[in-house]
């Protein structure tokens, strides 16, 4: 039998989600030290909406 394909927009939308937070962290200087806290939503739901995990 054939696998099913998963729809990954719910993933790529987090990801995009994710970017902008982060984009916003390190433009905002009270946020700036901490904007790697958003890296792992971003890289983690880039790697889903690509399907390499």
């Amino acid at each position: 039998m054939e696998a099913q394909q998963q729809s990954r927009t719910k993933y790529w939308v987090y990801c995009f989600i994710w970017t902008a937070i982060m984009l916003y962290m390190l433009w905002d200087p009270t946020f700036r030290p901490f904007f790697w806290l958003a890296l792992p939503g971003a890289t983690t739901y880039f790697a889903l909406g690509m399907d390499l995990i």
